[in-house]
């Protein structure tokens, strides 16, 4: 089979997932891999965001992708620079310097990526005819969704994976909460010295019974204080700086936020007493020491979490002890907390792992250059050669900067301009807030109008249910709309994206606990979501075509990525004020722009539909 007519099944799946690798890469595991190797929150926050910036602006250069080189060209050099970023990254993680210099390759991902995208979508429409990209455009989406669950999911586990079998040999510990034992909390020591030619964690003891009768309140946050105190006095914690910045302290926030805060708070919050702070569980220690110095320079990190069982039983300090040669004769302390409402018999199995992290992420990163590696090769030689794929030609007496600048005019006057640019920005304004507080709300606790869902639980409903409903939905939307077009469908899909809103209206009321009943939710939510994105992304398709479609589709998905943007911002600062059963009635009203926006759209009735003298 000629290159031309190669499938498309043999290039749309690997493609967008190779689109989806990298931006998950630099917007969700730095953050993780920053905070595995000890960087502050503060710093994580402001480096990793300005990340996102090629993202937002590469309209700016999507006329340089058109006017040089094919769309073929572009994908595999920008394939083979993501490898050498990762592969950069690999090997500057064990450097002393190592946060600048990783920070400076995640840049070189960033800008390649972001380029990579706009190649992608560009040769996306150039290789395939009206009816192919409105059949597959499900398929790229769901692939390019694969992705991003392969980024949060799978590469972190692999992470995990090295962290566990690079480094010292795990602790483990049950706590068994007893109803039938008195209220006292006892503080563990040591039987004898625990000093060894190896080096290991060991603790105080290994099985901890702790009362569901409870001790006053100022008894045990006297313990707790106190377990808190002794670790940061040792080192063992890094507290974080709580500092105010001055966006919290300056005329902005004085003079309007901060009133305008007030004033929303007054009129939509809720006053919500935590009863964990007013009665709170009865907590148990264990204390961890280490058996031999580190060298200089090393450090050695227990991190401490839950492995099975109930979820009531919840550590509370001490779940990233840091040792090193000055504090390793001292001991360190981990304290667990029952839940205030728990009043049987239950039992937890927790682990803390100390493996070699700079170790563990170096070897995942490398793992990441050989796929990409791979990914280059792949394309190099599947990817089809569209007659249509060439540079933009430029007449006599045009340059590159004239063209540049033409092609970003020729989308600004395009017919139906005005009704486009408020469809791209505001569509998806419930979904940008939404799905930023989701799973947030998900791990909240019930006191504070959360559903108490633990980590393992949300990515098991995202990570699973989640997927394959929005792969499902994807996969529809692309058929439907292949058959009879994106004008017929786009308000059934309009529908079915923002209407399963309104499942975090009904969860926040009625707080279930029920795992089926939230992963349905769920599910009903993301294949909406699914669906319904199909037509957003078949209008940016619609709307870019054009002699300049490659740009142009570029600056649709920087004014798609701006207005996911900006809500979002904001979003976490509305919720803290009016509480989550507010903030999703908020979000529900927040997707009636884009049903009023779709009556103003001018839509080719034929656009998506197969034509009957297409030869297939």
């Amino acid at each position: 089979m000629g290159s031309k007519n190669r499938s498309p099944w043999s290039w749309v799946p690997t493609l967008y997932f190779a689109q989806g690798i990298p931006y998950v890469i630099v917007m969700t595991v730095s953050v993780i891999m920053y905070k595995r190797l000890g960087i502050s929150n503060a710093d994580i926050a402001l480096y990793t965001s300005w990340l996102y910036l090629p993202w937002v602006i590469k309209p700016l250069w999507s006329p340089v992708v058109d006017l040089l080189k094919t769309k073929r060209w572009w994908i595999i050099m920008m394939q083979m620079l993501v490898g050498a970023g990762l592969a950069g990254v690999a090997f500057t993680i064990p450097v002393p310097d190592f946060f600048q210099y990783t920070l400076a390759f995640f840049w070189l991902l960033a800008f390649s990526s972001a380029t990579h995208d706009i190649a992608a979508d560009g040769f996306y429409m150039l290789a395939l005819d009206e009816h192919k990209q409105a059949y597959f455009i499900g398929i790229r989406s769901t692939f390019y969704r694969v992705a991003m669950i392969t980024g949060q999911g799978l590469l972190i586990i692999l992470a995990g994976f090295f962290e566990t079998y690079t480094g010292l040999d795990p602790v483990e510990f049950n706590v068994h909460a007893r109803p039938d034992l008195p209220a006292q909390i006892e503080i563990p020591e040591f039987e004898k010295s625990v000093e060894s030619d190896e080096m290991a964690f060991v603790l105080t003891n290994d099985e901890i019974h702790i009362s569901t009768q409870k001790a006053s309140p100022e008894t045990i946050d006297s313990i707790k204080q106190w377990a808190v105190n002794q670790n940061l006095k040792n080192g063992f914690v890094i507290p974080e700086a709580k500092k105010k910045t001055k966006a919290e302290t300056g005329w902005f926030a004085t003079h309007v936020s901060g009133p305008l805060k007030e004033k929303l708070r007054g009129a939509f919050g809720r006053d919500e007493v935590v009863e964990a702070s007013l009665r709170p569980g009865n907590i148990g220690l264990v204390g961890v020491r280490l058996t031999r110095s580190p060298e200089d320079d090393e450090e050695v990190a227990l991190n401490t979490g839950i492995r099975r069982g109930d979820e009531s039983i919840k550590l509370i300090e001490g779940e990233r002890i840091v040792v090193d040669k000055s504090n390793w004769q001292k001991t360190a302390w981990i304290v667990i907390q029952l839940d205030p409402k728990l009043e049987e018999h239950s039992s937890a199995w927790y682990e803390g792992r100390s493996g070699n992290i700079p170790l563990a992420w170096t070897i995942t990163f490398f793992i990441l250059a050989g796929l990409f590696f791979v990914f280059f090769v792949y394309h190099r030689f599947i990817l089809p050669r569209p007659d249509s794929d060439k540079a933009v030609t430029q007449g006599e007496g045009e340059n590159m900067f004239t063209e540049f600048f033409a092609t970003f005019k020729s989308f600004f006057v395009k017919e139906n301009i005005g009704p486009a640019l408020a469809f791209l920005l505001l569509f998806r304004l419930g979904e940008s807030q939404i799905v930023k507080l989701a799973s947030p709300f998900m791990l909240d606790a019930r006191e504070i109008g959360g559903l108490g869902l633990t980590t393992g639980d949300v990515g098991l409903i995202y990570g699973t249910i989640g997927i394959l409903a929005l792969t499902l939905g994807g996969i529809l939307g692309g058929l439907v709309a292949s058959k009879q077009g994106l004008k017929y469908w786009i308000w059934p899909m309009a529908f079915a994206m923002n209407i399963p809103n309104v499942v975090f209206v009904y969860l926040s009321y009625a707080t279930p606990q029920s795992m089926w009943l939230i992963s349905g939710s769920v599910a009903l939510e993301q294949f909406g979501y699914g669906f319904g994105f199909t037509a957003y992304m078949l209008y940016m398709i619609y709307f870019a075509a054009g002699s300049h479609k490659t740009a142009h589709y570029a600056i649709c998905t920087g004014l798609m990525a701006l207005g996911m943007m900006i809500p979002g911002m904001i979003s976490g600062w509305i919720q803290e004020i009016v509480g989550y059963q507010n903030f999703f009635i908020w979000v529900v009203i927040c997707t009636i722009p884009g049903f009023i926006i779709i009556k103003f759209l001018k839509i080719d009735p034929t656009f998506g539909i197969k034509k009957k003298n297409v030869d297939q």
